[in-house]
């Protein structure tokens, strides 16, 4: 296993780079990060859909300056972590209780037992849905999760029944391992920054196309039919009322004002009813916070550092 270092965004600093095997026989990427000299504690970083390691290098340097170790992977079907489909732009998994598999899998064999403790997770998008989902099934690994734009349910019309009929339907039919209608193979890092829906930053929207063009590997494409009805199975359970009243865990959501791909609003109505959370958004930004301008980064950061013990920024 490798990691991607290009001029435009050189790895941080003393990386283990390793490979885990799951139970069920997947390979997966990871790597971890010491803390700085006298510091402890560990930042779990998990990424969204279609995302990799290399595009949280900025991320893992500003977590190590704030006195963390850092360890993350690449979820299987992603990043350079095994793919399942012949197609490997495909984005594919039968269910999502396969990420439980590699979440398990990392805390287990990397986390646990070569990671300083206390560990707190940071979560992004689909990543945030994961975390979730390990949270309601009593895991407590972390003492503090912090999500940015978790994967609630998603944007307007995306989320409509006939949508996820249709999806079902499809899958039913034999077609689950199929790009989603309308979907396909080109790397979603490829499309143009004009009205791209993840963030306003020209510069950070371009280094994560220029990581992916220096390591085509990394690119993948729409997701699958059976990715999106397993994700349409996991949206429905948030959306129980008694979900997030089951979560004990301390919890803080920070969701972007304008975003388009997942439904700020339902993210809003889920964390008013966490036991022990609290929540943010972040008026004008874009999906990917932590890919955002530096005025929005900035509101992300402070937010997090009030809620994680032992943040202290150099």
């Amino acid at each position: 296993m490798k990691l991607v270092s290009i001029p435009a965004n050189p790895a941080p600093e003393g990386a283990v780079v390793g490979e885990l095997r799951t139970p069920d026989g997947v390979s997966l990427r990871f790597v971890r990060w010491p803390p700085p000299p006298g510091r402890k504690g560990t930042v779990c970083l998990f990424q969204g859909r279609a995302e990799f390691i290399e595009k949280y290098f900025e991320v893992v340097a500003e977590l190590r300056a704030r006195g963390f170790a850092v360890a993350t992977l690449d979820w299987r079907g992603q990043g350079l972590s095994q793919r399942p489909l012949a197609d490997p732009r495909k984005g594919h998994v039968r269910k999502f209780s396969e990420y439980d598999t590699d979440l398990d899998t990392f805390m287990r064999e990397v986390v646990l037992p070569d990671c300083p403790p206390p560990y707190f997770a940071l979560a992004h998008s689909m990543g945030g849905a994961i975390l979730l989902r390990a949270a309601r099934q009593g895991r407590r690994w972390f003492e503090r999760m912090v999500f940015s734009a978790p994967m609630i349910a998603l944007y307007g019309r995306a989320m409509s029944p006939a949508v996820r009929a249709s999806t079902k339907a499809l899958r039913l039919l034999g077609r689950g391992k199929t790009y989603v209608p309308g979907g396909g193979a080109t790397s979603i890092t490829s499309f143009p920054f004009k009205d791209n829906p993840l963030t306003s930053d020209p510069a950070r929207y371009a280094r994560t196309g220029a990581i992916v063009e220096a390591a085509p590997e990394l690119g993948l494409g729409s997701p699958t039919v059976a990715w999106l009805d397993a994700a349409f199975a996991t949206m429905a359970a948030f959306a129980d009322p008694s979900y997030p009243r089951r979560i004990r865990q301390p919890i803080l959501i920070v969701a972007a004002g304008q975003d388009t791909v997942v439904s700020t609003p339902a993210i809003e109505q889920f964390a008013i009813r966490m036991r022990a959370g609290a929540h943010l958004v972040v008026p004008g930004a874009r999906h990917e916070l932590l890919m955002e301008q530096d005025f929005y980064r900035q509101q992300f950061w402070a937010a997090f550092d009030a809620f994680v013990p032992g943040s202290a920024p150099s």
